[in-house]
């Protein structure tokens, strides 16, 4: 398991002063606010503060001043400590943790690894790599099990959800 964990994506400045426009990586962006240190490239960053807008998170952190640092960070990731991720319900995943899972059928057979969570607004769908690339829809009439220690996803036979 990492780390780190993504809760964000830098995709723009904001204003003169070195403010950072987040594209949030997380289902809640309220845990937004009680970040108090980051990680850009493994360096640990404070924030002076945080302003969220609809689907936007606005960043200040202490050091970067100005535009032109600002403009630096563009398209780098936003992490945290996994200690200081949010707490998950039962059944729940960080993507993280699924990426790189073994996908396997309750038949013992194999269909590669997830190498994407990809995210439809009704549920994901894991995106499945291997000999053949395969779209699993992440219900729980499909997804038998998932043991992120192992590494392992099992799903029922494609027969009965295809």
């Amino acid at each position: 398991m990492k780390d780190f964990l993504a809760v964000g994506q830098i995709i723009n400045t904001h204003g003169l002063k070195g403010e950072l426009k987040i594209y949030p990586l997380t289902d809640d962006l309220r845990r937004f606010r009680k970040l108090k240190t980051i990680y850009i490239d493994s360096t640990p960053k404070n924030i002076v503060w945080c302003k969220l807008q609809n689907d936007k998170v606005i960043l200040k952190i202490e050091g970067i001043d100005t535009i032109e640092q600002a403009e630096k960070l563009k398209t780098k990731y936003i992490e945290v400590e996994r200690k200081d991720a949010v707490e998950l319900s039962e059944n729940e995943y960080f993507v993280a943790d699924l990426i790189g899972c073994e996908v396997v059928d309750t038949n013992g057979t194999g269909f590669g690894k997830v190498s994407d969570v990809i995210k439809t607004g009704s549920n994901d769908v894991y995106w499945v790599k291997g000999k053949e690339e395969l779209l699993v829809p992440a219900l729980k009439d499909i997804v038998v099990s998932i043991d992120i220690e192992n590494a392992k996803i099992t799903i029922k036979p494609l027969e009965v959800w295809q």
